[in-house]
C-alpha cells in the first residue's frame, strides 16, 4: 500500500514535511563544502601546493572518520542522533576558517581531522534520522532528496570559481585575496546552520537504546558484508575521484576557473540523475538497481584512462558520475532497510567508516600517482576495483530483501 500510494502522489511529494525541511536545512553547509574541496583540490595546486599534500589533507578527514565514526555511532544510538548531528555541522564553520587564515600545511591537516570528526559526527544521524521518519513507501524518495539537494548545491559551491575574474577586476583584488574572502564568508554563515537544525529537531522523538537491546535482524555480521564489499568501491574512488581538480590541472593544465565550473555541471547531472532512482527502484528492485547503474559506469571510468582531450574527457566523466550515483541514494536506501530501526546509527558509521578508511588512504596514493606523471593508473585500478565489487555485492546479496 505504501509504494502504491508514494507512486500516485509522486516521489517526492509522498516525503514528509518535516524530512524534506532537514534536508533543505544543509543547504549552505553543502554550498560552502562545495567550494572548500575546490579549493583544496585545484587552487591549492595553483598557489604551488604540492599533489601529494593536497591528498594528505584530503585523506586525513577520512582517517579521523574512520577512528571516530563507531563510537559516535554507539553514542548517537544511546544518547541521541540529534545532538550528533548538530555537532557535526557545527564543526564545518572553523574548519573553513582555519583554510582562510592561514597558509600552514600543519594547520591545514589539523583542519582537515576537525572535518573528519565534523564529518562522523553528523555520519552517525543523518541516515538514521532520515530512515527513522520515513517508511518503505517513502524512504527511497526521501534519500533520493537528500541526494539531488546535497549534490546539487555542492555543485554550485564549486562552480564559485568561476565568478572570481570578474571580481577581481571589478575590485581590484589578487586571485589570493578573493578565493581567501570567499572562504570567510561561507565559514562565517555556516554558523547559522546548528542552530536551523536544532529548530526542526527540537520536539523529534527518538528510541534510545540501552546496552542490553540487541537487534533481531540486520546483524553485525550483515552490516560488515554490505560494507566490505562496498569498501573496494571506496578503495577505488579514493584514487581519483576527490583529485579530479588535479587531475585536472595536471594532465590538461586547465585552472580552477574551469575545473570548478566543469565539477558544478557534473555535480548538478549527478543530482538530478537520482530523480529517476526511486523509480528504478519501483521497477527492477534496490538491488538490481543498484548493479545496473553503477555497472554501466565503470565502462565509463576505465576509458578515462585513454582520452586525450579534455572536453571528451569532461564529457565521459560526467556520464559515468552521473550513472554511478544513481545508485547512491539506493545504497543508503537498501542499508537502512536490513538494519534493525534501533541500530541505524552505528550502521551509518560502520558503513561510513568501512567504506571512508580504504578510500582515504587510496587518496593519498593516488595523489602520490598523479605527482609522479602516472595519470592513468589511478583510472584503471579504480574501474578493476568497482567491478570487483559490484559483482561480488549481487551474489552476496540478491536473495536479501529490506524491511520498513
Amino acid at each position: 500500500m505504501g509504494e502504491t500510494r508514494a507512486k500516485k502522489e509522486g516521489q517526492f511529494a509522498s516525503v514528509p514535511r518535516g524530512v524534506k525541511l532537514l534536508i533543505f536545512s544543509q543547504v549552505m553547509n553543502n554550498f560552502a563544502f562545495g567550494y572548500l574541496l575546490i579549493y583544496v583540490s585545484a587552487y591549492l595546486l595553483e598557489i604551488k601546493v604540492g599533489a601529494d599534500v593536497i591528498g594528505a589533507i584530503i585523506g586525513i578527514q577520512g582517517i579521523v572518520l574512520v577512528l571516530s565514526g563507531v563510537p559516535l555511532g554507539l553514542l548517537s544510538d544511546r544518547r541521541g542522533r540529534k545532538w550528533f548531528l548538530i555537532a557535526g555541522n557545527l564543526l564545518l564553520a572553523p574548519v573553513i576558517l582555519i583554510f582562510a587564515f592561514t597558509d600552514s600545511v600543519t594547520l591545514w591537516l589539523i583542519a582537515s581531522a576537525i572535518g573528519g570528526l565534523g564529518e562522523a559526527s553528523a555520519l552517525s544521524s543523518w541516515n538514521a534520522i532520515i530512515a527513522d521518519r520515513t517508511d518503505l513507501g517513502n524512504r527511497d524518495g526521501a534519500f533520493s532528496l537528500s541526494f539531488i539537494v546535497s549534490n546539487l548545491f555542492l555543485s554550485i559551491g564549486t562552480a564559485l570559481p568561476f565568478f572570481f575574474p570578474l571580481l577581481e577586476t571589478a575590485m581590484g583584488l589578487s586571485s589570493l585575496v578573493i578565493h581567501r574572502e570567499a572562504l570567510v564568508v561561507l565559514g562565517s554563515a555556516n554558523f547559522l546552520a546548528p542552530l536551523v537544525i536544532f529548530a526542526l529537531l527540537r520536539n523529534y522523538k527518538e528510541k534510545i537504546v540501552t546496552r542490553d537491546e540487541t537487534s533481531r535482524r540486520g546483524n553485525i555480521r550483515l552490516l560488515l558484508r554490505f560494507s566490505g564489499i562496498n569498501s573496494l568501491i571506496g578503495l577505488g574512488a579514493g584514487l581519483i575521484i576527490p583529485l579530479i581538480g588535479t587531475w585536472l590541472k595536471l594532465k590538461f593544465g586547465v585552472p580552477d576557473t574551469f575545473s570548478g565550473p566543469f565539477l558544478a555541471v557534473s555535480g548538478i547531472t549527478i543530482a538530478f540523475s537520482a530523480v529517476g532512482s526511486s523509480r528504478l527502484s519501483a521497477k527492477f528492485g534496490l538491488l538490481k538497481s543498484i548493479v545496473m547503474t553503477s555497472g554501466g559506469s565503470t565502462l565509463f571510468m576505465f576509458s578515462l584512462a585513454f582520452i586525450p582531450s579534455v572536453f571528451v574527457a569532461g564529457g565521459v566523466y560526467i556520464v559515468r558520475a552521473a550513472m554511478m550515483n544513481m545508485s547512491a541514494p539506493l545504497m543508503d536506501s537498501y542499508l537502512m532497510g536490513i538494519i534493525a530501526p534501533e541500530r541505524r546509527g552505528l550502521a551509518s558509521s560502520i558503513s561510513a567508516i568501512i567504506w571512508r578508511l580504504p578510500n582515504s588512504v587510496s587518496t593519498i596514493v593516488g595523489g602520490f600517482l598523479l605527482a609522479s606523471g602516472r595519470y592513468d593508473l589511478p583510472w584503471i585500478a579504480a574501474s578493476l576495483l568497482y567491478a570487483t565489487a559490484i559483482g561480488i555485492l549481487y551474489v552476496n546479496f540478491r536473495n536479501i530483501k529490506p524491511e520498513g
